[in-house]
């Protein structure tokens, strides 16, 4: 191992070689059916910090169930990698996607080149495997990249003091608030931010997370509920209803959601939405979406960002979704906290004690236990939660479980070096 070392530290891909401090954000459109996806390129845009890591630019987790890869052109090393989800893939799991096509805009984002560099995008298939559904070559000298400077006045860090490329920067996105709002709508961030820091395991790390508030102000306060016939004027165009699940509230607008989040360096963005209903979504290095005043609110967020952030499943199985079979029983789901048991080594095998009965029963006596407990990602059977109850599965737990903090803290370390 010793002897590896000095190897290892000169495959260490040294930033400056091969970026500038900026970011290059590649648009394009996802299009297709539950059986099949097209990839339509849209614009390349030049954004002006990098927020990542300097060290960490290649993905270790394989979480996500999208990949993009960016390789030197002329030698093919690749330089940076980065897994994702979209509503895209997950509309693709409803009964609707059987029967019409649609088209979702998407984007994707890297440390800007200073040479010319090829972006693979792969898809994950049912058997859980990526495949390449993408490819194209960047020219960074191109005078077609987009680049408009952001309105940096509507950023505001309110909390962290720490250089972005060792921190985790989260940026919160004002939705449904208007200019005579703004006050409300950092109050209503700095509470959040209250929240997210009472949670383990964030509460480590409080001194290295920064805190942005970023105002798009929009014309009139709240969001749509379609299933009411509710519609408002707002920023980031957020709705109710998403894949006709009245609580789902998304936004489908990521174009007007970077463009807005590009005023502030950020490794996550949350769309903060001016309402006092229930309701949120939350896709993995994508967005998580909550709204300010509900009594669940802080539930609500903490849960939504555990799949923003850390790519989180949910637990539960009994509440009303859009999706059908979104998970086969005969593949591993990348989620670090559910489990077909196809390749339990590869979970949290390791974290249940001896004493534990394997599968583990459905019982109260059981809480706080970690153990293998059937019931979740959307299905009661075949597939396996660690805990018999935690904040990826009901607004009643009182924390993340032990395998949810554990996958949290990893996250959280990924970006901090």
């Amino acid at each position: 191992m010793l002897l590896l070392l000095p190897l290892l530290a000169q495959a260490q891909l040294i930033f400056d070689d091969h970026f500038t401090d900026r970011t290059m954000r590649f648009d394009f459109i996802l299009a297709g059916n539950s059986e099949s996806t097209k990839v339509f390129p849209v614009s390349l845009v030049s954004e002006p910090f990098w927020g990542g890591s300097l060290q960490n630019l290649t993905d270790p987790f394989n979480y996500g169930n999208f990949r993009y890869e960016v390789f030197d052109a002329a030698t093919g090393t690749l330089l940076y990698s980065k897994g994702f989800c979209t509503l895209y893939q997950e509309w693709q799991t409803t009964a609707e996607a059987k029967r019409i096509e649609k088209s979702f805009h998407e984007v994707a984002t890297f440390p800007f080149p200073k040479n010319k560099v090829r972006f693979v995008l792969s898809i994950r298939g049912r058997d859980g495997l990526f495949t390449r559904l993408y490819e194209t070559e960047i020219d960074p000298a191109s005078y077609f990249i987009i680049n408009e400077k952001p309105d940096e006045a509507l950023a505001t860090r309110l909390y962290g003091s720490g250089d972005p490329h060792t921190s985790l920067d989260i940026a919160f996105l004002s939705e449904g608030y208007t200019k005579g709002e703004m006050g409300k709508f950092r109050a209503d961030v700095k509470r959040m931010a209250d929240i997210l820091f009472g949670e383990a395991p964030f509460d480590k790390y409080r001194e290295r997370i920064n805190i942005w508030a970023v105002e798009a102000p929009s014309q009139e306060s709240g969001t749509d509920v379609p299933g009411e016939g509710v519609y408002v004027n707002t920023a980031l165009n957020s709705s109710y209803y998403t894949f006709d699940v009245d609580r789902y509230l998304t936004t489908q607008d990521i174009r007007t959601v970077n463009d807005y989040a590009a005023a502030a360096p950020h490794d996550q963005i949350v769309v903060l939405i001016n309402s006092p209903r229930y309701g949120g979504g939350g896709v993995y290095n994508y967005y998580s979406a909550v709204t300010s005043d509900h009594k669940f609110t802080p539930q609500v967020f903490t849960h939504e960002f555990g799949h923003g952030f850390a790519g989180l499943a949910d637990e539960y199985y009994s509440s009303e979704v859009a999706y059908e079979e979104f998970y086969p029983l005969d593949v591993e789901p990348w989620e670090p906290n559910i489990t077909t048991r196809v390749n339990f080594e590869s979970k949290w095998k390791d974290l249940i004690a001896r004493s534990v009965p394997v599968p583990t029963p459905n019982t109260k006596k059981y809480t706080g236990v970690t153990g293998l407990f059937e019931g979740g990602g959307y299905s009661a059977n075949g597939i396996f939660r660690p805990s018999f109850d935690c904040r990826m599965k009901s607004n009643e737990a009182e924390s993340f479980c032990e395998v949810c903090q554990r996958a949290i803290e990893s996250m959280i370390l990924y970006y901090l070096e």
